[in-house]
């Protein structure tokens, strides 16, 4: 499976360029073993959604990646299983027309991959439908600054960013490139898990 051309994605760097905190996370961490699901519980939050790739998976791959399972079930107990979902650049877009690849997801990891037209950063719209939530509730975690983190700012969820990725194995060279400079933009030469000031 190859995704395609994310145009929404790229006309977002030159809003990031006017405004960016629109691109800054709200937590960091460097993979889902660190989130810490219970404080985010405590804080207000009723539900969860994931990115998939290289946030919960390999790319393209569609079982967890073998380290996080401990954490993610955590999260599922945690939050509980009708709260958390998987919302991806790849399955359940366009580029998954017959489902295939969100329907396997379902199947292993036992929670909703939610169907959509639009690529992160455009829509969301549908999330807080899906959970019945309103948006400042719901917590986005995801690996991508441009994509992700845009995605969940412009919507109202609280942001959280994995910025150690799974594997640059198999990746989609273009996103590999441009992961690499959203991470040097974010947070410079320094500690990953301090971003810099605005």
């Amino acid at each position: 499976m190859v995704q395609s051309l994310n145009t929404a994605g790229i006309t977002t760097f030159f809003r990031v360029l006017l405004s960016p905190r629109l691109a800054r996370p709200a937590i960091s961490v460097p993979d889902v073993a660190a989130i810490n699901y219970a404080q985010l519980k405590d804080a207000g939050h009723i539900a969860i959604v994931f990115d998939k790739d290289n946030c919960l998976t390999a790319p393209y791959e569609t079982s967890i990646h073998p380290p996080f399972q401990k954490s993610f079930d955590e999260c599922l107990l945690v939050f509980g299983r009708d709260k958390v979902a998987v919302y991806s650049n790849s399955a359940g877009t366009p580029d998954d027309p017959d489902g295939q690849m969100a329907t396997k997801i379902e199947q292993s990891l036992g929670v909703p991959v939610l169907r959509h037209q639009q690529k992160k950063p455009a829509g969301g719209e549908s999330i807080p439908k899906h959970f019945a939530v309103p948006p400042n509730q719901i917590v986005f975690v995801g690996d991508r600054v441009l994509t992700d983190m845009v995605f969940a700012n412009r919507n109202g969820f609280t942001s959280v960013h994995t910025y150690r990725v799974v594997t640059e194995k198999g990746d989609n060279p273009m996103a590999l490139w441009i992961r690499r400079m959203e991470n040097w933009w974010l947070y410079g030469n320094g500690r990953p898990g301090a971003p810099k000031d605005s």
